[in-house]
């Protein structure tokens, strides 16, 4: 009777202790929030946010097109209507939506139509593809800010966020896994000293 009794109490701890797990993780989650941005190469942007503190996830990806699971090849031929964009999942107890999206304007150019640098083509918009109300008022009122700053006017689109295709894998993390690569010494490492990520 005595193992029995003591059987139930060690199953009684061990289930308490999960529920004490499960809320902190649910906790975490809370403070869980995703953006959709695209600038230029997703290989760019992605170097970019994984050195941000308090982004946790950065995911390489396709939205805005019709196609559906589009690859890389049909991407590249401009008539996709996707373009290459970035998820980001980051601590809301550490940066705001507002600091992503500054960081997003600083690490391209924000007023040219189709294009960063010798990337041309609709897949390379600058757009930031919003996941509630929140997010839109919030990207509006940064582009009329940002726009103040500069010369030229800011042609990013605001638009709400369509499916999120991932990139196929080797688009993954490319600039950690590929950082000797031309593209990455001649186009990325650059961007990343000049935002002093580097």
């Amino acid at each position: 009777m005595i193992q029995y009794l003591l059987l139930f109490l060690i199953t009684m701890i061990t289930v308490k202790s999960k529920e004490v797990s499960d809320i902190n993780n649910t906790s975490l989650e809370e403070a869980q929030e995703v953006a959709i941005l695209g600038g230029g190469c997703f290989w760019c942007t992605e170097a970019v946010f994984e050195k941000i503190g308090g982004v946790t996830d950065v995911v390489s990806g396709y939205a805005g097109g019709k196609s559906k699971n589009p690859t890389y090849k049909e991407i590249c031929t401009g008539k996709s209507g996707h373009a290459e964009v970035i998820r980001i999942t980051f601590n809301t107890k550490v940066l705001s939506y507002t600091k992503i999206l500054e960081i997003f304007g600083k690490c391209h150019d924000t007023t040219t139509l189709n294009r960063q640098g010798a990337d041309i083509g609709t897949q390379y918009r600058s757009t930031i593809m919003y996941l509630n109300e929140t997010q839109k008022s919030i990207a509006e009122k940064w582009k009329q800010d940002f726009n103040k700053r500069l010369s030229s006017p800011v042609v990013t689109e605001i638009v709400e966020a369509p499916t999120f295709y991932v990139a196929e894998e080797y688009h993954q993390d490319y600039y950690a896994r590929n950082p000797n690569q031309g593209y990455c010494n001649f186009v990325i490492r650059p961007k990343l000293k000049k935002l002093n990520l580097e």
